[in-house]
């Protein structure tokens, strides 16, 4: 009996002692893989000194107020300084990490969290010692995370890998040189717009912010255009467009009977309605009138309601002749293709009045390197005498000056097409086929990451390729030493053999 209160005993005090019954993360996983080597060789401390500034506290002013006392009134000041209160904030290597992640796999907020519980070498990598099966944070604090470090921040995530890989010598410095040049669309999520739909998701709208502040109607129309919304589809689908344009008539006078209403009791809003109903319902009134005046064949159209700064990018495709998003310029390095740029030009700029933008983002990211494009491999976009005249700079190779190249050149230009398939994973593989962020600094934001993304697993495909002759040395080196032990063992044995027989003829 005392022996088994002693081993209780014991328990209990094992239980009550952290961390021993867990064995540590670099026990548990293979070193070796890239993930896990990547912690080690990722700039981490560059990174948290970069972002830390993000999340300093900010010394208030407080308020001065009179106090009585013994000795007359002073004046002293409550509410001021630097105050300690509220929660410790996560890790922000940590946070960093889970958006490298996410960029990386192409997972949701919330699907990150979830993985990253249950993956181990995930864990490794976000620099925690000890396995926890609970959640790392609730998904919502990623997206106030990459809210508050901004697009500043997410470039230091973009240039922490560019060093990386010169670091672990992945790519010379002197390939930052001659970089490839070229843009895509990122499209945002929104809807294919629809003059129907669009029509009656203004009016939905505008009547929802009207009765949030007080106003009422007289009728809201809400079952005739549902009705005229059902017709709209069908008669879209068997290319009946009289009738479509005679519903889509009538459901943008109903959005403007909806309008004038609205407008004549703007002044009759009551003064109890919060601030930030009245300011939603002016929002809501000035995209309404946009999607009211608007017509099929006009410029500067309004999209989406929630998105205004969605713009219609024609690329010439044929399965995709119109995208609704904001262009994106994309750089990569000349021989191994990895990303060293991605900017967002809203307003669907002339592809060669962007390169001078996005070549100072090169420039900034590659700082620490030391090194600036030299030459710049694009296509027919951006040619011009303008654009070589504001980058005196760089040399341009493109296909308009084929006839002045060197055969060197000309050899450069045929590797130009390395880019599209870059594209093309960025948009499959790492997210920026759709844009879920909000607003033009969303789009910014979204960009950078998923560059930050390819370049971490560009970075370990780069760890499996620099290891693999390392690891077949240590192989071919294992197999020789092995010939010579049993070569060794044969001559002893032989040798014994040949002593055994000169013993027998003597």
């Amino acid at each position: 009996m005392q022996n088994i209160q002693k081993l209780r005993d014991l328990k209990t005090v094992a239980m009550s002692t952290d961390d021993f019954f867990r064995a540590r993360l670099d026990q548990m996983i293979d070193l070796s893989h890239p993930l896990a080597v990547l912690a080690q060789r990722m700039p981490w401390s560059q990174i948290e000194t970069a972002l830390a500034p993000c999340f300093a506290r900010v010394p208030r002013a407080g308020r001065s107020q009179q106090v009585q006392d013994w000795f007359g009134t002073t004046l002293q000041v409550a509410g001021g300084g630097v105050s300690a209160a509220g929660r410790p904030r996560l890790p922000i290597r940590l946070m960093a990490a889970l958006l490298y992640l996410k960029h990386a796999f192409n997972l949701s907020d919330e699907e990150l969290v979830q993985r990253w519980s249950e993956n181990v070498v995930w864990q490794y990598f976000s620099g925690q010692e000890y396995y926890s099966p609970k959640l790392p944070c609730d998904a919502t604090q990623i997206g106030r995370f990459r809210k508050a470090i901004g697009e500043a921040g997410v470039e230091e995530l973009l240039k922490a890998s560019i060093d990386t890989a010169v670091q672990t010598k992945a790519v010379q410095p002197s390939e930052f040189e001659r970089v490839i040049v070229d843009t895509t669309v990122q499209e945002k999520a929104v809807a294919h717009p629809v003059d129907s739909r669009l029509l009656e998701i203004a009016r939905s709208q505008l009547v929802k912010a009207a009765q949030a502040v007080g106003i009422s109607f007289k009728q809201t129309y809400a079952k005739e255009c549902k009705q005229l919304r059902r017709k709209a589809g069908g008669y879209g689908h068997a290319r009946q467009y009289k009738r479509l344009r005679k519903v889509v008539k009538r459901q943008r006078t109903i959005l403007g009977i909806t309008l004038r209403w609205v407008q004549r009791h703007l002044q009759a809003i009551p003064a109890s309605a919060a601030a930030h109903l009245k300011e939603r319902l002016h929002t809501v009134v000035a995209r309404a009138t946009r999607v009211h005046k608007q017509r099929p064949k006009d410029k500067n159209k309004l999209y989406a309601m929630h998105a205004p700064e969605v713009e219609c990018i024609g690329k010439g495709k044929v399965r995709k002749p119109y995208e609704f998003g904001v262009k994106t310029a994309i750089v990569v390095t000349h021989t191994h293709g990895l990303m060293v740029g991605a900017r967002t030009f809203p307003g669907n700029p002339y592809d060669g009045h962007i390169l001078a933008a996005q070549l100072e983002q090169t420039n900034i990211l590659l700082e620490d390197v030391g090194v600036k494009p030299k030459t710049a491999i694009v296509d027919l976009g951006f040619r011009g005498k303008s654009v070589e005249y504001h980058n005196p700079e760089i040399e341009l190779i493109h296909r308009g000056k084929f006839k002045q190249l060197t055969q060197e050149q000309r050899r450069w230009l045929r590797r130009r097409q390395a880019v599209e398939p870059a594209i093309g994973h960025l948009k499959a593989d790492h997210g920026m086929d759709r844009c879920w962020l909000k607003g033009q600094t969303g789009d910014a934001i979204h960009a950078v990451l998923c560059a930050a993304g390819y370049n971490l697993r560009w970075l370990m495909r780069a760890v499996v390729r620099l290891g693999l002759s390392g690891f077949f040395a240590r192989f071919f080196m294992s197999m020789f030493l092995t010939w010579l032990a049993c070569a060794s063992q044969v001559m002893r044995s032989q040798q014994r053999q040949q002593g055994s027989k000169k013993l027998l003829m003597a």
